[in-house]
């Protein structure tokens, strides 16, 4: 089964966005297992984006998973521990996920996911 690590970014998607996060990974990649590094959810509750409570609720119903690096640090190092897929529009990850190799899932056209691995 495939893995699939989401950053601050991709959680705050499905309400800003009005985007399905699980059925739209289901149509990209099949069955799957979606993780939630733990430094991402302290971002989240520091966050001031109106929809953070929204976002860390959602965090919580997949599985956190500690790590010791924090920010776009712990999405990569959980992703190559795991060798997983990364959901984040973030562009300046998006980059570094490129450089290292790590398959990357971003949002197009404002309402569809898209894989580039």
């Amino acid at each position: 089964m495939r893995t699939v690590v989401l950053d601050a970014n991709a959680l705050l998607m499905p309400f800003e966005l009005n985007i399905n996060l699980d059925l739209e990974l289901q149509r990209l990649i099949g069955d799957h297992r979606t993780v939630v590094p733990g430094p991402i959810v302290g971002e989240l509750k520091r966050c001031g984006a109106r929809q953070s409570g929204a976002a860390l609720a959602l965090a919580r119903k997949y599985d956190i998973i500690p790590v010791s690096s924090s920010g776009d640090d712990a999405v990569i190092d959980l992703a190559r521990e795991l060798h997983a897929y990364v959901v984040t529009n973030d562009k300046e990850l998006r980059s570094r996920l490129r450089k290292e190799g790590i398959p990357l899932i971003y949002l197009r056209s404002g309402h569809h996911l898209v894989l580039e691995d």
